[in-house]
């Protein structure tokens, strides 16, 4: 080998080792991860896309009916005697609160199928003379239907109310072993059992409170205070319409209230405006 090729390969090693000393070392330097990691954005209030981050949108206000709780309380105020004929003689004291709770219950349901189209005296009346015969699931059963009809008559529709207290209490014999059902939806199954009964009788019987039970009296009486939206043809409207905004605690209460205050003052025809503490604040009312 020449001279000048040997200097030329020690000239090559030389320049390579002086290039490697200029590059930095990458020992004791953590390897970057391939794999990014995820940032998570907290929005302010009022940025960033709302459904991406499971955002829900800000409620409505709930409508409420304008002065209706000065209205309600004026309204307890005018039935704080309790002498409306719904507290001397509705439902609740139509029933022998001493027999079973199987019996009381239906008695109860009874009761609310007598009433419906008839006055508290007259029910009451018939509810009497019902259980000085004995008022059971059997006693009802073993009697004919003309003798019932003695007895409950003259309440409204009588003829019908024997058809269908026959047809209710054999049903209730059969498929609930003489006791009467826990729910409205079977309730109102029943023949001659509509919603407003089958609220009461959740009410009275079995102490739970499934929804507002809503007879004539308080059809009339939130429509006229505009206890609803817009103006309701049928008590289940009504029914719905409160319901979707009447607080839950007040519930029990309305029924009792506004029938003895549309049996004594907000009456159906010629109410007593001049006797109605609400005169200044209800919508209906008729002034001087």
């Amino acid at each position: 080998m020449s001279a000048a090729v040997s200097a030329a390969r020690r000239l090559g090693r030389a320049r390579g080792a002086a290039g490697a000393s200029q590059v930095p070392s990458t020992a004791g330097i953590p390897r970057r991860s391939r794999r990014r990691k995820s940032v998570t954005i907290a929005y302010e209030s009022g940025q960033g896309d709302g459904a991406e981050q499971g955002a829900t949108e800000p409620q409505r206000p709930r409508w409420e009916p304008r002065d209706w709780q000065q209205q309600l309380e004026r309204i307890r105020e005018m039935r704080r005697n309790r002498d409306a004929p719904v507290d001397e003689m509705g439902v609740e004291k139509c029933y022998d609160s001493s027999a079973p709770p199987q019996v009381m219950r239906y008695q109860v349901l009874l009761s609310l199928m007598l009433s419906s189209q008839t006055k508290d005296q007259v029910t009451s009346a018939a509810m009497l003379r019902l259980r000085e015969h004995g008022l059971t699931v059997d006693s009802i059963l073993q009697m004919d239907d003309a003798t019932l009809g003695q007895i409950i008559y003259p309440v409204g529709f009588w003829r019908n109310k024997v058809k269908y207290i026959k047809q209710t209490t054999a049903i209730l014999k059969q498929k609930y072993g003489g006791d009467i059902p826990q729910t409205v939806e079977e309730l109102v199954q029943l023949p001659g059992v509509g919603p407003k009964m089958a609220y009461l009788a959740m009410n009275i019987a079995w102490n739970s409170v499934s929804g507002i039970a809503v007879d004539t009296h308080v059809h009339r009486i939130t429509n006229r205070l505009k206890w609803v939206k817009k103006e309701t043809r049928y008590p289940e409207e009504t029914r719905v319409a409160l319901e979707d905004w009447l607080p839950r605690d007040l519930w029990r209460e309305i029924n009792w209230l506004l029938v003895g205050f549309g049996q004594q003052t907000c009456l159906p025809v010629n109410p007593r405006c001049n006797e109605c503490l609400n005169q200044d604040i209800c919508p209906a009312a008729k002034r001087p």
